[in-house]
């Protein structure tokens, strides 16, 4: 049959990436409690594609995913991207992995215990010289206004807040390890049960631990400072304000050092 994709294209324009996205995909990530946690991750796959080529092969993309079945994890991570480079041709692969993952959590005074979704993320490129990898955690906590409490009489604004970090490291780490760093450098934690006991508390815990979107950047960013496994890393808060119509936000980011 007639290869299309390999016939020649004329418009002399490189495609820095194409290929697939949004693959719904069961792999098993680590877990430091159980072992092992099966997910239903979305998988993003993509090659660079030379100008004189009219296209790249989609299948092939799932094809190689197939062969990895059950296996698709930070230790393969590499060898998948060289993988799908070599059989589609191409100087530099990219893939990008979204997963929900869920730790027990017990709430603080009740001891009530329930599972906690986190969404955590793997993404990389390969080309000739080197792989590029990330490991990225999306932590909802709870912030204070400092200001609100400062000018109120009775009560200060507090807001649902979404912090995002990725990193780049030298060596394994658990990704529970990274989640706690962002929980501990909020206002507070988000629990998916609480009873009124447990309420009280980390509502008055919160009201005693006011921060700023800044703050809570700066306490990621000063903690990961502190642990030379990490060579970059960024960081991104969205307040969620009760009080305006927008979101706070801050960003940071440490150099790379990567090269990319």
């Amino acid at each position: 049959m007639i290869d299309v994709q390999n016939q020649k294209d004329h418009r002399n324009i490189d495609i820095k990436k194409v290929g697939v996205k949004g693959i719904k995909y069961p792999i098993v990530v680590l877990d430091r409690t159980r072992g092992t946690q099966p997910v239903n991750a979305t998988i993003n796959i993509y090659v660079n594609l030379p100008h004189h080529f009219k296209g790249t092969h989609m299948s092939r993309f799932v094809e190689i995913l197939n062969e990895f079945r059950g296996q698709i994890n930070i230790k393969t991570f590499h060898t998948i991207l060289e993988k799908i480079r070599d059989k589609l041709h191409a100087k530099s692969a990219h893939m990008e992995i979204d997963f929900p993952y869920f730790i027990e959590k017990t709430a603080p005074v009740s001891r009530a215990k329930s599972l906690m979704e986190y969404r955590c993320s793997f993404s990389g490129q390969n080309d000739v010289s080197k792989t590029d990898f990330l490991v990225g955690v999306i932590v909802p906590v709870t912030t204070v206004c400092p200001c609100s409490k400062e000018i109120s009489n009775m009560g200060a604004h507090n807001q649902r807040s979404i912090v995002t970090v990725k990193v780049r490291f030298k060596k394994f780490f658990w990704i529970e390890d990274l989640i706690r760093i962002v929980e501990d450098s909020a206002s507070g934690e988000v629990y998916s049960l609480l009873k009124r006991v447990d309420e009280k508390f980390v509502t008055e815990k919160a009201y005693e631990n006011p921060m700023f979107v800044e703050d809570v950047v700066r306490n990621v960013a000063e903690q990961l400072n502190g642990n030379d496994n990490f060579n970059w890393y960024s960081i991104e808060a969205e307040n969620f304000e009760s009080i305006h119509n927008h979101s706070a936000y801050a960003f940071v980011e440490k150099n790379s050092i990567s090269g990319y």
